[in-house]
Protein backbone atom coordinates (compact mmCIF):
# COMPACT_ATOMS: atom_id res chain seq x y z
CA UNK A 1 0.00 0.00 0.00
CA UNK A 2 2.85 2.10 -0.32
CA UNK A 3 4.09 4.43 -2.83
CA UNK A 4 7.13 4.42 -4.71
CA UNK A 5 8.85 6.29 -6.91
CA UNK A 6 11.70 5.12 -9.63
CA UNK A 7 14.34 7.60 -11.18
CA UNK A 8 15.93 6.90 -14.25
CA UNK A 9 18.74 9.26 -15.37
CA UNK A 10 20.89 8.67 -18.50
CA UNK A 11 23.45 10.84 -19.70
CA UNK A 12 24.19 11.00 -23.46
CA UNK A 13 27.34 12.78 -24.78
CA UNK A 14 27.02 13.45 -28.36
CA UNK A 15 30.64 13.79 -30.30
CA UNK A 16 31.11 14.52 -34.07
CA UNK A 17 32.66 11.70 -36.05
CA UNK A 18 35.25 12.95 -38.24
CA UNK A 19 37.08 16.11 -36.94
CA UNK A 20 39.50 18.77 -38.86
CA UNK A 21 43.25 18.60 -37.41
CA UNK A 22 43.40 22.52 -37.52
CA UNK A 23 40.14 23.01 -35.51
CA UNK A 24 40.48 22.19 -31.77
CA UNK A 25 38.15 19.51 -30.85
CA UNK A 26 35.22 20.75 -30.05
CA UNK A 27 33.23 20.64 -26.53
CA UNK A 28 31.38 17.64 -26.09
CA UNK A 29 27.20 18.50 -25.95
CA UNK A 30 25.57 16.67 -23.36
CA UNK A 31 22.20 15.64 -23.40
CA UNK A 32 20.37 14.46 -20.16
CA UNK A 33 17.13 12.53 -20.32
CA UNK A 34 15.08 12.14 -17.25
CA UNK A 35 12.30 9.38 -16.93
CA UNK A 36 10.26 9.45 -13.69
CA UNK A 37 8.22 6.58 -12.95
CA UNK A 38 5.79 6.36 -10.27
CA UNK A 39 4.13 2.99 -9.14
CA UNK A 40 1.64 1.84 -6.98
CA UNK A 41 0.91 -1.55 -5.60
CA UNK A 42 -2.43 -2.13 -5.51
CA UNK A 43 -3.46 -4.89 -4.12
CA UNK A 44 -7.12 -4.36 -3.66
CA UNK A 45 -9.43 -2.29 -1.43
CA UNK A 46 -7.62 0.18 1.06
CA UNK A 47 -9.10 -1.53 4.20
CA UNK A 48 -6.83 0.73 6.38
CA UNK A 49 -8.97 3.94 5.11
CA UNK A 50 -12.19 1.61 5.25
CA UNK A 51 -11.13 0.74 8.76
CA UNK A 52 -10.65 4.58 9.83
CA UNK A 53 -13.69 5.96 7.76
CA UNK A 54 -16.08 3.60 9.95
CA UNK A 55 -14.85 3.96 13.31
CA UNK A 56 -14.09 7.69 12.70
CA UNK A 57 -17.96 7.89 12.42
CA UNK A 58 -18.77 5.91 15.25
CA UNK A 59 -16.36 8.23 17.65
CA UNK A 60 -18.17 10.73 16.27
CA UNK A 61 -21.46 9.35 17.27
CA UNK A 62 -20.32 8.80 20.74
CA UNK A 63 -18.96 12.28 21.15
CA UNK A 64 -22.22 13.99 19.74
CA UNK A 65 -24.01 11.41 22.62
CA UNK A 66 -21.92 12.65 25.30
CA UNK A 67 -22.53 16.36 24.17
CA UNK A 68 -26.11 15.78 23.39
CA UNK A 69 -26.51 14.42 27.10
CA UNK A 70 -24.92 17.20 28.88
CA UNK A 71 -26.88 19.90 27.16
CA UNK A 72 -29.79 18.62 27.91
CA UNK A 73 -30.88 17.47 24.61
CA UNK A 74 -34.73 17.22 23.75
CA UNK A 75 -34.99 13.38 23.24
CA UNK A 76 -38.47 13.87 21.07
CA UNK A 77 -36.49 15.38 18.24
CA UNK A 78 -35.88 12.76 15.38
CA UNK A 79 -32.00 13.25 15.08
CA UNK A 80 -31.08 13.45 19.04
CA UNK A 81 -33.19 10.30 19.21
CA UNK A 82 -31.55 9.14 16.17
CA UNK A 83 -28.14 9.23 17.44
CA UNK A 84 -29.30 8.15 20.47
CA UNK A 85 -30.96 5.20 19.05
CA UNK A 86 -27.64 4.05 16.81
CA UNK A 87 -24.80 4.64 19.69
CA UNK A 88 -27.19 2.56 22.15
CA UNK A 89 -25.52 -0.81 20.72
CA UNK A 90 -21.74 0.22 20.76
CA UNK A 91 -22.37 1.64 24.55
CA UNK A 92 -24.49 -1.19 26.02
CA UNK A 93 -20.90 -3.47 26.12
CA UNK A 94 -19.45 -0.68 28.43
CA UNK A 95 -22.41 -0.13 30.56
CA UNK A 96 -21.65 -1.63 34.09
CA UNK A 97 -18.28 -1.60 33.83
CA UNK A 98 -17.65 0.96 36.57
CA UNK A 99 -19.94 1.29 39.61
CA UNK A 100 -21.88 4.75 38.02
CA UNK A 101 -22.46 4.51 34.81
CA UNK A 102 -24.19 8.59 34.71
CA UNK A 103 -23.55 11.30 36.62
CA UNK A 104 -26.43 13.87 37.14
CA UNK A 105 -26.57 17.12 37.92
CA UNK A 106 -29.62 18.89 39.22
CA UNK A 107 -31.03 20.64 36.05
CA UNK A 108 -31.04 17.12 34.39
CA UNK A 109 -27.89 17.12 32.54
CA UNK A 110 -26.66 14.06 32.13
CA UNK A 111 -22.73 12.77 32.26
CA UNK A 112 -22.85 9.25 30.34
CA UNK A 113 -19.93 8.11 32.02
CA UNK A 114 -20.35 4.37 30.01
CA UNK A 115 -20.64 6.24 26.65
CA UNK A 116 -17.18 8.19 27.15
CA UNK A 117 -15.65 4.59 28.35
CA UNK A 118 -17.21 2.96 24.81
CA UNK A 119 -15.12 5.95 23.04
CA UNK A 120 -11.91 4.99 24.58
CA UNK A 121 -12.79 1.38 24.12
CA UNK A 122 -13.70 1.17 20.39
CA UNK A 123 -10.63 3.77 19.68
CA UNK A 124 -8.53 0.46 21.11
CA UNK A 125 -10.02 -1.89 18.71
CA UNK A 126 -9.85 0.40 16.45
CA UNK A 127 -6.17 0.56 16.59
CA UNK A 128 -5.73 -3.08 17.58
CA UNK A 129 -7.64 -3.50 14.15
CA UNK A 130 -5.15 -1.12 12.21
CA UNK A 131 -1.87 -2.74 13.79
CA UNK A 132 -2.78 -5.68 12.52
CA UNK A 133 -3.98 -4.80 8.95
CA UNK A 134 -0.46 -3.26 8.56
CA UNK A 135 1.33 -6.18 9.95
CA UNK A 136 -0.06 -8.58 7.61
CA UNK A 137 -0.17 -5.86 4.65
CA UNK A 138 3.80 -5.45 4.45
CA UNK A 139 5.29 -6.58 1.77
CA UNK A 140 8.28 -9.01 1.29
CA UNK A 141 11.87 -8.12 1.53
CA UNK A 142 12.47 -9.37 -2.25
CA UNK A 143 9.38 -7.14 -3.76
CA UNK A 144 11.05 -4.31 -3.74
Amino acid sequence: MTDYQRETVQETVDRPLTQAPVVPPPTPVGRTTVTRTSARTNRGPNFVGVVTLIFGILQTLLLLRVLLLLLIANNDNGIVSGILSITDPFVEPFRGMFAIDRVTADQGSKFDIAALVALIGWTLVELLILALLRVFSRRPADAV
